[in-house]
């Protein structure tokens, strides 16, 4: 409060005493808005209508609102989902949160971004990206100082596109340590419950359409089952993966191996995750050796098989980036490895200039192909090919 006084009263230096993010946010808000601010602006009553029933967020919150509202009706919370304008979407509430909620407009419509209403979690989890807290005076607005907010993120799982946040709000004398941890544990809520993208189709799509597991695990992670989208976790999808792709099957001990390398992780944690698994798949998993049942495509092997047959234009069109970014499997991380430097040399040896256009946005600093691409296409003779301006562009970016 002290130096919420001395920034707002006197316009003094208080780097000292408040996080950096919030004192930033108190810039853009001091620059924006009055510091006596009522209540957040509200947007069209239509537009947000429609909004709502176009974002996938919808589907997503109506699967998991039990657990919304019975987590907001336990704490006396009140919680919002926003759009990634930080625009308010859905909001349920307790009876005493509701109240006080409905008073500053933190409801559907309502703006929280920092330069509508002033420095406040929801804006700050959209624009870094990350959870973030904002208690009692850090607040800009002084309609607000008596609450504290914990906001997160919430992403497209298939895209990795932030969607918005959703927030956790209550009066500052009801604060708790793990306000945080359940802010980051709701919006992974919403995101099991997404649906799947319909703009982002399985790579497989035209492949196969036959009953069993199809995977896609380049550049996103989807996995469906008879048609039917499983909602994995990064672990469980690993697992399935080693085992889509060793159709004879794994022991026990390759497949530790495999997921784990030398980390000290405990054969029954593996176990586990099998076990949740098999529960997903509805049996279809063998033991003794562990392996799938069922018929399984992956885009690894389609990737794989396109370039045996030397079809580098194809090949390259079904490559959606790196086998499963960041993943720690000894055994995916090579075959990561395999599979990228496969595409990069088959197009190397065979630039094909549409496909050289689909790898460049894929590898926009791979200076090499871009050049070997340019090269082909003055080799050809008669005029200038459309693709030549925008490669050329994307190698003076990838030379810089």
């Amino acid at each position: 409060m002290r130096a919420w006084t001395s920034f707002v009263e006197h316009g003094d230096e208080v780097e000292a005493m408040v996080r950096p993010e919030i004192l930033s946010s108190w810039a853009r808000s001091e620059a924006a808005i009055p510091i006596d601010v009522k209540e957040a602006p509200l947007a069209d009553e239509s537009e947000i209508e429609a909004i709502w029933r176009d974002s996938p967020l919808q589907t997503a919150v109506e699967n998991v609102e039990q657990e919304l509202r019975r987590t907001a009706q336990d704490g006396d919370l009140v919680i919002a989902v926003t759009d990634a304008d930080t625009r308010i979407l859905w909001t349920y509430g307790g009876r005493v949160m509701r109240r006080k909620a409905e008073s500053v407009n933190f409801v559907a419509g309502g703006r929280w971004d920092d330069e509508s209403v002033g420095t406040n979690a929801l804006d700050l989890a959209n624009r870094l990206g990350q959870p973030a807290m904002v208690f009692s005076a850090e607040h800009y607005a002084s309609i607000v100082h008596n609450w504290v907010c914990w906001a997160a993120p919430v992403f497209d799982p298939t895209t990795g596109t932030k969607l918005g946040v959703i927030d956790l709000s209550t009066t500052w004398d009801r604060t708790h340590p793990i306000g945080l941890a359940t802010a980051r544990v709701m919006a992974r809520l919403i995101e099991s419950a997404m649906p799947a993208s319909a703009h982002h189709p399985s790579a497989l799509t035209d492949v196969t359409r036959d009953p069993g597991l199809v995977m896609t695990l380049l550049g996103t992670a989807e996995t469906y089952l008879d048609g039917q989208r499983l909602l994995l976790n990064r672990r469980q999808t690993e697992v399935l993966a080693l085992l889509a792709l060793h159709p004879a099957g794994l022991s026990l001990e390759q497949l530790h191996a495999m997921l784990y390398g030398d980390q000290a992780i405990t054969f029954s944690t593996l176990k586990a995750e099998v076990s949740h698994l098999r529960a997903a798949l509805g049996g279809q998993l063998g033991s003794r050796p562990y392996r799938l049942l069922m018929p399984v495509a992956t885009d690894v092997e389609h990737v794989l098989g396109l370039l045996r047959r030397g079809e580098v234009g194809a090949a390259v069109e079904a490559y959606g980036g790196d086998l499963l970014p960041g993943t720690n499997s000894p055994a995916l991380s090579e075959l990561a490895e395999v599979v990228a430097v496969a595409v990069r040399e088959a197009l190397l040896a065979d630039p094909q200039p549409d496909a050289v256009v689909r790898y460049s946005e894929l590898a926009p600093y791979d200076a090499e192909v871009l050049e070997v691409g340019l090269a082909a296409l003055g080799r050809a003779g008669g005029p200038p090919h459309p693709a030549v301006p925008l490669l050329k562009g994307r190698l003076a970016v990838a030379r810089r």
